[in-house]
């Protein structure tokens, strides 16, 4: 095409090539060859400049979209201005006083405010279909795809026909929105691409901010975030009301990294890849304020006053953040947006202190914690209860808290003892396993001083081994086991199990050694009936002080039960058997009766009635009695 090789003359050399110089007559010089060639350039670009003069009001131009009328001459159009540039700086080369150069400047200026408005409008008709999710998922077509939509990049013939099917016969698993939005995509490129070129780019970098801007803007308005919220309006709310802040934040800040800057990271970088600076300065001024006031919200939580039920809020903030900051980094990458990575890092910053903050105050509340009344029937104390939850609700932050205890070590003066963090070939003592291992030793050794609020002995250690139990559970049924380990489980569940001897041994010693030392040894009727009244009196008051203790954990509970009905019960049978001949009604108690009695025991009931009370009954139907126990032992 004659028009095409005018082209080549002034973008692939600055004189004929040889093809030409052929055709040219010796005698005539190559400069008037061309002028004749700018001045066909100059025509070409005025007839399609001047068909799509906005300022003829009469034309149809004026309520027609050249790039959504006919997209083949809205390709003529751009090159034409190219070749218009093209001439301008080859006439201003020659003659830089040429009434032609007026000309071709004020037909620029034409086609400047042409393609401004085509730009506006695009960018306004296709606001809807320019999201970002549309615009993300561009990005993750193939790099064959992306190249068909530059439909204004080639010169090559076929390449140009490739380009104008483009919008028919995409992929079938395009969809229609994101058909339009490729397609837009490329025409705005095009058109910044030319405008840039001609040095008009200031022009279009205007529309697009203030369009670009706004659709950020509402964006976020619409994911619930709130721009600016300071220190002191926060911390005038309700904590249930910024609990409800922070949920809406925690969603939103996911779409707005993902989807909104991401996207518009991505069309940014596209319709302004002719020029690096410019398509940093765009994106910088498009979303820099509303990111900045995004990533500081976390950080104005942070400075809130710290309580221990805002912790894990916090830590949820702090995982979202960290979460996203390699996204964050990169979307956010050029200098000028430097302090929008930045704020990022500060709010992490701020939060970690927070966390860290709240531990020592937790620490510090558990050690704190007044020496109140003691727990009815020795169960499980609510600081107990209270602590564990509190700490295994942590242990499902592991990986944020593995980063803000990593630079804060636990500073102790001895170490903690083995059993407190189990075995070293078993896990690796981490900063956080430590923190873990230390806040349970402070509990226990809290309870080891509420335990001794107890008058009676066996009922304190009856205490310890309600309380370890339940710490031992949580940790078995929590990731604290993770951390903490099997072998520290292991050696807890021992150590439950010698708190639950000690009660056993010390709540019913009395009772036992009110029968002599070997129960089948051969005794004087009186010396049976005095170890009977004995041993029914002792067994009384040990039911009646023990009806209101409690075992919440009915393993444990079976366990003591058994074991003390085995050690009662074997003695006691044996002592029966033995010498259950004249003793008449000294004998309150047959052995079948203490299993009945004992399986009352543990659920805190407080039994008003006496043993006595039913002894009578046992009494009464003593020949009974005595017949069950002989079928029994």
């Amino acid at each position: 095409m004659p028009r095409k090789g005018m082209r080549n003359v002034f973008f692939k050399s600055p004189s004929p090539s040889p093809s030409r110089t052929a055709m040219i007559p010796p005698a005539s010089p190559s400069r008037t060859f061309s002028e004749s060639l700018m001045d066909e350039n100059i025509e070409i670009a005025e007839s399609l400049i001047t068909k799509w003069d906005s300022n003829n009001v009469s034309s149809f131009a004026n309520v027609t979209s050249l790039f959504h009328a006919d997209r083949h001459e809205a390709k003529q159009y751009l090159n034409s201005v190219r070749d218009l540039q093209a001439a301008m700086q080859h006439l201003v080369t020659e003659n830089s006083s040429s009434e032609k150069i007026v000309a071709a400047q004020n037909l620029m200026q034409l086609a400047m405010k042409r393609l401004e408005k085509e730009f506006y409008q695009i960018l306004s008709v296709n606001r809807a279909k320019l999201d970002p999710e549309s615009v993300s998922a561009r990005s993750s077509r193939s790099s064959a795809a992306r190249s068909s939509t530059s439909d204004f990049e080639d010169d090559d013939e076929s390449s140009e026909e490739d380009e104008f099917r483009f919008g028919t016969e995409l992929d079938d698993s395009i969809s229609d929105v994101e058909r339009v939005s490729m397609i837009a995509m490329a025409d705005l490129k095009a058109i910044a691409d030319c405008m840039i070129l001609s040095g008009y780019g200031r022009e279009c970098v205007k529309i697009y901010k203030i369009i670009r801007k706004s659709i950020v803007d509402e964006s976020l308005y619409h994911l619930g975030v709130e721009r600016q919220i300071s220190l002191s309006h926060l911390q005038k709310m309700d904590w249930k009301m910024v609990e409800l802040k922070i949920k809406t934040w925690l969603n939103a800040v996911k779409v707005a990294v993902k989807t909104l800057f991401y996207g518009e990271r991505i069309l940014c970088d596209h319709v302004f890849s002719a020029s690096d600076s410019i398509r940093e300065s765009c994106f910088s001024e498009i979303s820099k304020e509303a990111a900045i006031s995004l990533f500081g919200f976390p950080e104005t939580v942070a400075k809130c006053k710290k309580t221990p039920e805002k912790m894990f809020r916090t830590l949820d903030l702090y995982e979202a953040i960290s979460d996203l900051l390699p996204e964050i980094q990169s979307i956010f990458s050029y200098e000028s947006t430097s302090t929008v990575r930045s704020q990022a890092i500060n709010s992490l910053i701020k939060l970690g202190d927070a966390v860290r903050t709240m531990l020592m105050d937790f620490e510090t509340a558990i050690q704190k914690h007044p020496a109140k009344a003691t727990v009815p029937g020795g169960g499980v104390h609510p600081l107990t209860r209270y602590v564990m939850n509190y700490i295994s609700f942590l242990a499902d932050y592991s990986g944020a808290l593995a980063d803000i205890v990593a630079d804060w070590p636990l500073n102790l003066q001895t170490p903690l003892p083995e059993s407190y963090i189990g075995s070293p070939n078993e896990h690796d003592d981490s900063p956080v396993s430590v923190r873990f291992a230390w806040l349970v030793l402070v509990l226990l050794c809290k309870l080891d001083g509420k335990a001794e609020l107890y008058k009676d002995v066996a009922l304190s250690y009856l205490f310890l081994a309600n309380n370890l139990q339940y710490v031992v559970a949580k940790v078995r049924s929590s990731n604290l086991k993770l951390f903490l380990g099997d072998d520290w489980v292991n050696k807890h569940e021992l150590k439950v199990k010698q708190y639950a001897s000690n009660y056993e041994r010390m709540g019913w010693s009395k009772v036992i050694s009110s029968l002599p030392d070997d129960p089948t040894a051969e005794i004087s009727p009186d010396q049976a009936r005095g170890c009977y009244k004995k041993f029914g009196a002792a067994f009384e008051e040990a039911y009646k002080k023990q009806s209101s203790w409690v075992v919440p954990d009915p393993k444990l509970r079976d366990e003591i039960k058994v074991s003390v009905a085995r050690k009662l019960g074997g003695a006691y049978g044996n002592f029966y058997e033995k010498n259950r001949g004249g003793s008449g009604s000294f004998v309150k108690f047959a052995p079948d009766d203490l299993g009945n009695y004992l399986s009352d025991l543990f659920y805190g009931n407080g039994s008003t009635g006496s043993v006595s009370s039913s002894s009578s009954s046992s009494s009464s139907s003593s020949s009974s009695s005595h017949s069950r126990g002989k079928r029994r032992h």
